[in-house]
């Protein structure tokens, strides 16, 4: 445990933690999560500490650059007023662990073995090719295919382009109907969203509330920001759910070879960051019961 872990931290760090026995670890400030979400944008950090009050952490489960954050990222709330149904939803966002307090002891001990379960994470996420959920390619799989995809674009240049589509709701979903609906939600997004592409092109699960759209050649600089419109407002049409008319909202993010980098890691960096810091479309974010809007697509009722 000589290497310091890299933590970036939205509160104030209790004293004493930076040489901890745990540790040791580099700390460093955050002012906002907006600062944090732009941090982890620039570069791979080991842990996310979010010390908030009960308004900010009311709203944490909905906060757009947390996917992006648990993806690669050990994620651990401090918070003193925390509620079962809170705790529930975060962990189910992919929150490593939950503090009820600051002690530093306890804090140290939580941020290390958090790091630990998330490197832990990541190799198991490796041994599986499929997400489970979905039956689509995982994270691990996405990079494995863009390393490929990019050595022959090294010596056959074309452009192409990586998509990120941040899903809001569907841990209200999780909450409301329970976790096999949430499942169901995200099958028939992943559905929607195959049927909007050429068959040469790549989707898959990254993480519990985002998916990833491979473009493994575009033909226009725009191509990448056009595909990402028209699939937004495909998913914005009503899913049916256990018989009931749902929605979602959306963000995207768009990445482009070799304009935004030539390595598998760097695109999809950049196109989380990207989903992360745009507003959402449709529904205020939230996925709950629809009063008017389309039908559901044909395709969905197949699941």
């Amino acid at each position: 445990m000589n290497t310091p872990l890299r933590l970036l931290w939205v509160g104030t760090p209790p004293e004493g933690l930076a040489g901890h026995a745990w540790g040791p670890f580099d700390l460093q400030p955050c002012d906002s999560l907006e600062q944090a979400a732009k941090a982890l944008r620039d570069a791979v950090q080991d842990a996310l500490v979010l010390q908030l009050d009960a308004v900010a952490l009311q709203a944490l489960p909905d906060w757009q650059a947390l996917s992006h954050a648990v993806l690669d990222t050990a994620v651990v709330v401090i918070a003193p007023g925390l509620t079962a149904a809170t705790a529930m939803a975060l962990v189910g966002r992919g929150v490593q662990d939950l503090l009820l307090g600051d002690d530093v002891d306890e804090v140290a001990r939580a941020l290390r073995l958090a790091v630990e379960r998330k490197r832990l994470e990541r190799t198991a996420r490796k041994a599986y090719a499929t997400d489970l959920a979905t039956g689509l390619p995982n994270h691990a799989q996405l990079l494995e295919h863009m390393t490929h995809l990019l050595a022959l674009r090294e010596r056959e240049p074309a452009p192409m382009a990586l998509l990120v589509l941040r899903i809001e709701g569907l841990s209200t979903v999780e909450l409301s109907l329970g976790v096999e609906s949430a499942n169901v939600l995200r099958r028939k997004v992943a559905v929607r969203l195959r049927a909007g592409l050429r068959a040469s092109d790549v989707v898959a699960a990254i993480g519990s509330d985002a998916f990833a759209v491979l473009l493994a050649w575009i033909d226009a600089p725009g191509d990448g920001e056009r595909v990402a419109a028209k699939l937004t407002q495909a998913l914005q049409q009503t899913f049916s759910v256990a018989g009931q008319p749902l929605a979602v909202a959306v963000s995207s993010g768009v990445s482009q070879y070799p304009e935004h980098g030539r390595q598998a890691d760097d695109l999809l960096r950049r196109a989380l960051g990207q989903a992360a810091a745009t507003p959402v479309a449709g529904r205020n974010g939230f996925a709950n019961r629809a009063e008017r809007g389309p039908a559901p697509a044909a395709n969905d009722e197949q699941l």
